[in-house]
Formats: structure tokens, C-alpha cells, sequence
């Protein structure tokens, strides 16, 4: 086995292939990408850093497993029945172990839809209790745009929650690994969670954290909170590794540049457009280039603008 270093450094240097552009890396799979393994025993199979197409399969996020030793734990049911099953084709692949828990990183239909494959297969899911929540009270329109995207490759896919939720935490040991799965506080969507990996440093961050793409700002996501569980619960992990939400895995520099940074500039920008006077039909225009370089700045940019706009001004 090549020393951990090594490792880490030729996933850093991968973070090249990222790109909005590239329609599927992995043409032999439904998979966007093949899972590749990050530190021993943890994978991931990377999504496409484009919104979700027929030609990704709706796979945009990342599809994380844990090989213990004593079962394997799979973050996010993934996006699709399809998407489920060719993970857990590599999966077995790679292990006799058994599949004995799938966490869900929040409501999102990425994190979910998938669930339909995993309850067929007897797996445990669990997932944080404002995340059910949000995918029961939203989950028609949400497989409902999946089909529309994914067409003949929605095929199996159903409405499926967790079958089990909590509140703060969720933590198991299996093998070498003790999996701390933790609700840290409002930050992107409902629910959104975190799976620690305290013996490894390694923080599986959901959509905490984000990097090569930029993120998108909903109508129920505030930045003011997320910023504030960022500094209060996240930073204080110390993560040496993160494998985000969306893209390549990394560090906490890159992460906290392209995350908190971002929210941070963002909202600089528009407390500044407020101070002068101006208006919402502005401020989708305040000066974001800074970031432009990130995958999917041309889609969520001025929507985001004016979101944090429409926060702030009651701040």
C-alpha cells in the first residue's frame, strides 16, 4: 500500500479533471467517476461539478464508502436508483464486506433518492431529523425533476426516507474506524451533517463546506448562521483531509477559501450595495469576478446576490 502521503497528494493533483465541461468521466458506469480511495479504507466516487444532466446520470455529488473491517457505511444514497446500484457494484468490487449503513448528508434529492435502491437491499438509513423532514414535505417535486432530468435512468427510483433520524449525533465503531455522524448547526440546506473520522482527521463534510464549484445560496439557506456554525463547530474539527460535498477531496485552506470566503466577500459586497442605498435590481450585479473562475459561477451568481440581498437588508 503507497504511504498516506502519497495518496493524498495524487487526489490533490487530480483536482485538475475538475470540470463543468466534462460530461462523464466514467462512460462504463452510471457512475460520473470511478470511487477512488482517498486515505485507506475511505472512497470516493467525485460528481460531476456541472448541475445535474442526462449525460452525468444526475450524479453532482459525491458518492463516499467506508470499508471498516467489519461492514461498509455509505454517505449518500445517491441521486437515483441507478446511481445507487453501479455504487454499490464498485463497492463490491472492491470488499466481501457487506453494506450496514447508508448516512444521508441532508433532504437534497442527491442525498436521498438513492435511498430507493438501499431500503431493497435491507440497509439502514439514517439521516438528520430536519433533513427527513424536508424530503418528506418536498420529496414529489424533487423526484418529480429528477425524472425530468434523468428520463429512462429514473427508472426504479421512489420515494424512500430515512429509516431512522437524530437529533445531534449519531456514532458507531466498526473495525479501525469510530464514524461520529454530527449536526453541527444551520448551514447550507435542512439537516445538513457531517460524518467525522477523528482517527483519521478526516472530515466527510456534506455540503458544509464547498470548493471547484461554486455554491449555491437557497431560499432558506442563511449565511449569517452558516457562517457562524463554520466558526462555532466546523473549524474546530481541525480536519487534516475533507472530502466535500461537491468536487475533489482536500484541506481546510481550500475549503475555508472557497466557502467562508466566499460567503464572506458576498455578503461584504452586499452590506456595502445596502449602505449606499441600493436595491435589490442591483445587487444581483455587485462585483463577484473574484470568484468567477469556480465551476457554475454563470448559474448561481446573481442568484445568490440576490438572496443574500434579501437577507440582509433585515439584518
Amino acid at each position: 500500500m503507497r504511504p498516506l502521503a502519497v495518496l493524498v497528494t495524487a487526489l490533490w493533483a487530480s483536482t485538475a479533471l475538475a470540470n463543468e465541461n466534462i460530461a462523464d468521466q466514467y462512460p462504463g458506469s452510471a457512475l460520473y467517476s470511478a470511487p477512488v480511495e482517498f486515505i485507506p479504507g475511505v472512497f470516493s466516487a467525485i460528481g460531476a461539478t456541472a448541475p445535474p444532466t442526462y449525460e452525468n446520470s444526475g450524479h453532482n455529488n459525491n458518492l463516499s464508502f467506508i470499508i471498516t473491517g467489519e461492514g461498509v457505511v455509505v454517505i449518500n444514497g445517491g441521486g437515483a436508483y441507478i446511481l445507487a446500484q453501479a455504487l454499490h457494484e464498485e463497492i463490491k468490487a472492491r470488499t466481501d464486506e457487506p453494506v450496514v449503513l447508508v448516512i444521508n448528508e441532508n433532504g437534497q434529492g442527491h442525498a436521498m433518492l438513492g435511498n430507493s435502491y438501499w431500503a431493497e437491499q435491507g440497509v439502514p438509513i439514517i439521516a438528520h431529523e430536519d433533513a427527513a423532514a424536508e424530503f418528506e414535505e418536498n420529496g414529489f417535486q424533487i423526484l418529480e425533476s429528477m425524472k425530468q432530468v434523468n428520463r429512462d435512468k429514473a427508472a426504479g427510483t421512489f420515494l424512500q426516507g430515512p429509516t431512522q433520524t437524530f437529533a445531534d449525533e449519531y456514532i458507531l465503531e466498526l473495525g479501525d474506524f469510530r464514524i461520529e455522524v454530527r449536526y453541527l448547526g444551520p448551514a447550507h440546506s435542512a439537516g445538513d451533517v457531517v460524518v467525522w473520522l477523528p482517527n483519521q482527521s478526516l472530515v466527510i463534510s456534506g455540503d458544509m463546506a464547498f470548493h471547484e464549484r461554486m455554491l449555491p445560496i437557497f431560499e432558506d439557506t442563511y449565511t449569517a448562521d452558516w457562517l457562524e456554525t463554520w466558526d462555532t463547530a466546523f473549524e474546530p474539527l481541525n480536519a487534516t483531509y475533507v472530502i466535500p460535498g461537491h468536487g475533489h477531496p482536500t484541506n481546510m485552506d481550500i475549503v475555508r477559501r472557497e466557502t467562508k470566503g466566499y460567503l464572506e466577500y458576498l455578503r461584504g459586497q452586499i452590506g456595502a450595495h445596502i449602505d449606499a442605498g441600493g436595491g435589490l435590481a442591483d445587487a444581483y450585479y455587485v462585483d463577484q469576478s473574484p470568484y468567477a473562475y469556480l465551476d457554475t459561477f454563470e448559474e448561481l451568481a446573481t442568484k445568490n446576490a440576490g438572496r443574500v440581498y434579501e437577507q440582509m437588508e433585515f439584518e
